[in-house]
């Protein structure tokens, strides 16, 4: 196992678009929840420990090998906004092509043609970290990373806030990070005995209801 590749997919620089998403930290800011960097911890902090942990133990789950058909419908039960839907497939499919270049494998190939517009991104996530020679916890990390990097990386740039004041606030979740991807992890252990029913739907309503207004603004940073 490469802790490089682990590196690699992790970095904030691989051409999966996460980039042109917010995490819904655009509508947070525009809806005032979002104004400095302790109000941006307590948003990163929310999101991961819900939308976050669900989305990591989906990447688990693939990682283990769990088919992804069963847990792109999974997904799909945990994702109740269509925007936020539409975008877990842009973003699903962008990572298909950036790892296909990157660590050519057959179940990456098979993903591909299952889904032609994108499976749910945290599904291709666990996929890829498999093709990468990667395991599930590694896949827990990256999911849960992204999950709380992403909107860090938008506030700098939607507020001004200081470069410093947002990986400080990364810092600080590390500890929740490791518990999100530790029981994303269990959780995903127990889809093999007991289905897919058995991973957690955590939700959060707010981010829910913000990613449909978003979607719907007509001049806006972010994607979503």
């Amino acid at each position: 196992m490469s802790r490089a590749a682990l590196l690699v997919l992790a970095d904030g620089r691989f051409p999966a678009g996460g980039h042109a998403h917010s995490g819904g930290a655009e509508a947070a800011v525009r809806a005032g929840r979002v104004t400095d960097a302790a109000t941006l911890e307590a948003f990163c902090r929310g999101r991961l420990h819900t939308g976050g942990f669900v989305a990591a133990s989906l990447a688990a789950a693939a990682a283990l090998g769990t088919d992804p058909v069963e847990l792109d419908r999974a997904a799909d039960a945990r994702t109740p906004s269509p925007a936020l839907r539409t975008v877990a497939r842009r973003l699903g499919r962008q990572l298909t092509r950036a790892a296909r270049a990157t660590w050519p494998h057959p179940e990456l190939d098979a993903l591909a043609a299952r889904f032609p517009k994108g499976a749910h991104q945290p599904v291709v996530l666990g996929v890829a970290a498999r093709a990468a020679g990667l395991g599930a916890l590694d896949a827990a990390y990256c999911s849960a990373y992204e999950g709380v990097s992403g909107p860090a990386t938008a506030v700098v740039r939607l507020l001004s806030l200081d470069p410093f004041d947002a990986t400080g606030v990364l810092a600080r979740l590390a500890a929740d990070v490791d518990l999100v991807a530790r029981d994303a992890v269990e959780a995903a252990g127990r889809v093999r005995a007991e289905g897919t029913g058995v991973l957690p739907a955590r939700s959060a309503p707010l981010l829910e209801i913000a990613a449909e207004a978003h979607a719907g603004w007509p001049v806006r940073l972010f994607a979503s």
